[in-house]
């Protein structure tokens, strides 16, 4: 695997995890499951938009945003959908992810990704995804937000 930089890394990063892949081969429930589904994924998406919307510790990450954050909320929801096992929605409607790609245009250091990370932590502690579940996806996220920092570490 590269450093973080490569196109292997790009595509291992907006894969989901092996183990929710090896899960999808069983009958346990899919992480999209686990996270309630469309329902469940639509509120996580909304409450984390909701929170950047309205808190001033996110500031920087909510100025890269259109003043609607309707369009964001479904691409959101579509990429998390087919990540977490659910319908492929993202890729139906849009194609490959590529989300290094697709923010290059923003300019994203350790503040932004921290805003991020900030924001999903709160949406997912006050969902009722299982503990375990949310755990798991904190780390996931913060590995996906890591690579999308385009600006050098410090920044």
């Amino acid at each position: 695997m590269c450093n973080g930089q490569g196109v292997w890394d790009e595509i291992y990063l907006h894969l989901p995890p092996l183990w929710i892949r090896i899960f999808a081969m069983t009958d346990n429930p899919s992480l999209y499951e686990l996270m309630g589904g469309e329902a469940g994924l639509r509120a996580l998406v909304k409450r984390f938009y909701d929170i950047m919307d309205s808190a001033p510790e996110t500031a920087k990450i909510r100025s890269l945003h259109l003043t609607s954050l309707d369009n964001a909320r479904e691409k959101l929801f579509m990429f998390l959908s087919g990540w977490s096992g659910g319908p492929p929605l993202y890729m139906e409607k849009i194609g490959q992810p590529r989300l290094r790609l697709r923010h290059l245009p923003f300019l994203i250091g350790d503040q932004e990704r921290n805003e991020w990370l900030w924001c999903m932590g709160k949406a997912l502690d006050e969902t009722s995804i299982p503990g375990e579940t949310i755990e798991m996806l904190k780390e996931r996220f913060g590995q996906i937000a890591d690579n999308m920092r385009n600006r050098p570490i410090g920044l």
